[in-house]
Formats: C-alpha cells, structure tokens, sequence
C-alpha cells in the first residue's frame, strides 16, 4: 500500500510539472514573436497566469538525481520566468538596466524564489548554470529581455527538447547577421563571445566553435571585432 502512495505522488508531481511547464510554454507562443520579441504589454494582461508558473517554481525541488538536461531546462525556464516577470513588474520601461533596487541591478537583487530558497538572476547564471551545468549554448537560452540578447526561445524547455532547441537557437544567434557579421577573414561578434570566452573555448578556439555552427567558413586567422551591444527592450 505505502508503495502504491509514493506511485501516485510521483505520478502527480509529474503530471503537475508538465501542466505548469504548459502553462509558461503557452505564454511565451502568445507574446513572444519567431524573432523574439516580447509584447510585454499583451504580457502584461496574462501575468497572474505568468505568477501561478512562478508560484509552481517557488515549491518545486530541484533533485540531483534529476538528468543534466531536465536540470538545465527547469533552471533556464527559471531565469526567463523570472526576468519576465521583472520586466512586468517595471513596465513600462526602456531597458533591464533601467532597473535599480537598493543599489541592486536586475541581475543582483534577490527575488528568484526556488525550494525556499532565494536567489538572484547572477547566481542562477553563473554558479549554477555556467558552474554546475555547464554548457556553452546556455548564453543562448537565458534572456537578458534586451534587443542584442539572442533571442528569447518562445517555447518553455522540458527535458526532451532541451538539446534540440539549444542547437537551434545558437545556430540561429550565430548566423543572424544584426547580432554577428560573419566573413571568411573578417568576423564582427557579440559582445557575449567576449564576456564569456572561458566558456567558449573550453575545447578549442573561439573560431572553431563559431564554425560549429556558422554558414560562413572562417578561417582561424580571421580578423575578430566586438561589436557595441543593444541594451534596449527587447519589445515590440
């Protein structure tokens, strides 16, 4: 009998993660465009479904057990959650930067509530994200809500798609020429090839992964620039 019970708490707490992780997949398919821009104003009139995901995230324990990619989507899907609703909060307004509370940035105040725990956007991004589950194309799948970030997925990450839909936005970031404009010798990136070029050349140099994915063959002497980075909304 006790067996049986277990079953069907697992069984609930899955069917409950799915539903929720619905939830926020449907949102995003209404007020994020293909290109991913945020109509934070529709947004806006659907943010108390936006708050019943975030509650979700407040009681949800994130499990070692759990496989490297359902952590890498759960701990993703927070940060975009989160940062959305921050934008929300803040609307309407000209860029993330904008945001200041008690000396904190966006990135540094402490509002991320996860299994009772708080943390800020920073540390979800760097200690556990970068640190703990590392994987370069995690640069494509958080969202800074600013109009050089790559663009924001409008789909909610699970543990099936995860992998797939990685691939898809970095190569979609690398070759989408307002953000990287790629030639054969000469290369005008991203600021975010720059910030994190640690994670970039972990297993080569920042050409080689760069031709992972580019349309564009570069060759490794090919002269590289930085381009300026947008921090304007990324909305409509």
């Amino acid at each position: 009998m006790e067996h049986k019970n277990i079953f069907i708490v697992l069984f609930f707490l899955v069917f409950q993660t799915h539903a929720q992780t619905v939830i926020f997949d449907e949102l995003l398919q209404k007020h994020v465009s293909n290109t991913g821009v945020v109509d934070y104003e529709s947004f806006k009139k659907d943010e108390s479904k936006l708050d019943n995901y975030i509650s979700f995230l407040e009681k949800t324990s994130p499990a070692n057990s759990w496989s490297k990619n359902k952590q890498k989507a759960f701990w993703i899907n927070v940060y975009n959650a989160y940062t959305i609703k921050l934008i929300l909060e803040n609307y309407p307004l000209k860029s993330i930067l904008d945001i200041k509370k008690k000396g904190e940035t966006a990135w540094t105040i402490p509002f991320v509530k996860v299994d009772n725990t708080t943390y800020t956007l920073d540390h979800i991004e760097h200690e556990i994200l970068r640190k703990t589950l590392f994987d370069p194309r995690i640069h494509v799948g958080v969202n800074c809500a600013s109009s050089s970030c790559p663009k924001l997925g409008n789909i909610a990450f699970t543990e099936q798609n995860i992998e797939a839909s990685l691939e898809q936005l970095m190569t979609a970031f690398i070759n989408d020429s307002s953000r990287n404009k790629l030639s054969k010798n000469t290369i005008e990136i991203s600021p975010i090839f720059e910030w994190f070029q640690e994670d970039f050349t972990k297993n080569g140099t920042l050409i080689d992964y760069l031709n992972r994915y580019s349309k564009t063959k570069i060759n490794l002497i090919a002269k590289v620039s930085y381009l300026k980075y947008d921090w304007s909304l990324n909305s409509k």
